[in-house]
């Protein structure tokens, strides 16, 4: 794989320390405006961690280990996690708040396709293990430089 598609790993520490930039669409970075940047998505998933019927909150053990198994796997290139706190309203409208981890991945928009596959099963994977309503998804074009 040539350096123009392989992305680094980042962690949400790393990404802060290396000075990472994730520029939308045709933007410009003040420090390299001429950088070649190259077309690709990135996509956010969303991970609840509490279980309906007040079953056990996933840990962030069980969560790791999710993640080395199932979504690394996939996207072997790198990926950020970052933890907080979320909330949405439930099938029942009631409004639930909860510990999460927001993932972001980046990817060659040429292996969209592909990428959507496997992001589509890990989230079948995560509802199933972890007895979740949904995992949330958000997309977008962006222009990234890793180098």
């Amino acid at each position: 794989m040539d350096n123009k598609t392989r992305i680094g790993l980042l962690t949400g520490c790393s990404l802060l320390a290396c000075g990472a930039v994730l520029v939308p669409a045709f933007a410009a970075t003040a420090d390299r405006p001429d950088a070649p940047r190259d077309a690709y998505t990135r996509t956010e998933l969303y991970f609840g961690t509490d279980r309906p019927g007040g079953g056990p909150a996933v840990t962030d053990q069980e969560f790791q280990a999710f993640l080395d198994n199932q979504v690394t796997p996939q996207f072997p290139d790198g990926l950020t996690v970052q933890e907080g706190r979320g909330q949405y309203r439930d099938r029942f409208g009631v409004i639930e708040r909860e510990r999460s981890y927001q993932v972001v991945l980046v990817y060659p928009r040429g292996t969209a396709a592909a990428a959507d596959t496997s992001i589509e099963a890990i989230r079948r994977q995560y509802d199933s293990s972890f007895q979740q309503e949904s995992v949330g998804r958000v997309d977008e074009p962006v222009r990234a430089s890793f180098g």
